[in-house]
């Protein structure tokens, strides 16, 4: 079995690609969403959304990261994709799954699924421009509406000459919902299609991973806000190792903050860690209250403060964290 980390905007960083692929046995990552509208960005952009491009396109512990492009004009899509394998990126993915009401209301990410002419002109321009070997990948879901259009809609991708495709099992309307998921419909995919099917979507652990593959045939699967729920998931599903203990998240959740909370990056800090508290909680009980704590403020060391009490409280002892 291969495991990709995908993306989750706002959350699933540079950073956090770093120490999750130390924990874990990912075989691919890709990233956040780079917004493409009607220009070639500069380098710098992709350099920022990809610190790995400065590494050969691979984190700190050699696993390959591609970046993902989101947008509707073939030219620009094409032009942002050649310049990304230029870089050097471990090929280029492009996003035709996010469900946002800000993206979709400018006829990005999975308004494009209404669309499969359109996906199709943007995947064969993207083919068209970047090297034959380099592998050009498409997220997509079901369906905008609702699951009927699957077939057209993938047959858009492969026909257009990508290599790969990322089928989260819902439509846009199901967005995240309990109970929607269609792996069922991954497994027709995966029947229909010559190119490799990525299986994604409500994969949480071990046991889910296996039954998803079982039911879809797919030898590769995604995983993103199960990463975050329990952040060594993929030790867990490929190994079998047991779901990381709170004490361990604690350590690790101390880790991410003194990196993390430097420079601009820190900026940001308080609302990652807000956002990967909201995953935490659904795992492990001890994280609710101090989400509920941590979640009243945005002064990055308050926030810090509140993690590392509670790490102090387990361990009873002061715990030194290297931030200045």
């Amino acid at each position: 079995m291969k495991l990709v980390l995908g993306p989750m905007e706002g959350v699933l960083d540079a950073l956090m690609r770093q120490m999750l692929t130390e924990i874990n046995g990912y075989d691919l990552c890709v990233t956040e969403f780079v917004r493409v509208v009607d220009a070639l960005l500069p380098p710098r952009v992709y350099h920022r959304m990809s610190p790995e491009l400065a590494a050969g396109g691979k984190t700190a512990s050699g696993t390959p990261v591609r970046i993902q492009l989101l947008g509707q004009s073939p030219q620009y899509m094409a032009e942002n994709a050649a310049q990304v394998i230029e870089l050097g990126s471990a090929g280029v993915d492009i996003n035709f799954g996010c469900p946002s009401k800000m993206v979709n209301g400018s006829n990005g990410g999975a308004a494009l699924l209404k669309n499969p002419e359109l996906m199709y002109q943007v995947v064969k321009a993207v083919r068209d421009a970047v090297p034959s070997d380099a592998v050009v990948s498409a997220k997509v879901r079901l369906g905008f509406d609702d699951c009927s259009p699957y077939r057209e809609i993938v047959d858009a991708v492969q026909s257009a000459g990508a290599n790969e495709i990322v089928v989260h099992g819902r439509s846009k309307a199901d967005a995240y919902k309990p109970g929607t998921v269609r792996w069922d419909l991954i497994g027709d995919i995966a029947d229909r299609l010559t190119i490799p099917v990525t299986a994604n979507g409500d994969i949480w652990g071990q046991d889910d991973a296996i039954r998803c593959q079982e039911v879809t045939g797919c030898n590769t699967l995604m995983v993103c806000r199960g990463a975050l729920n329990i952040p060594n998931l993929g030790a867990h599903i490929k190994m079998g190792q047991a779901p990381m203990t709170w004490h361990e998240v604690l350590i690790l959740l101390v880790r991410y903050s003194e990196f993390e909370i430097r420079g601009d990056k820190g900026l940001y800090y308080a609302n990652r860690v807000k956002q990967w508290f909201r995953y935490l909680k659904d795992q492990y009980p001890e994280a609710h209250p101090v989400f509920m704590e941590l979640r009243q403020y945005n002064d990055k060391f308050k926030v810090l403060s509140i993690i590392v009490d509670a790490l102090n409280k387990l361990e009873k002892k002061p715990v030194l964290v290297g931030v200045c």
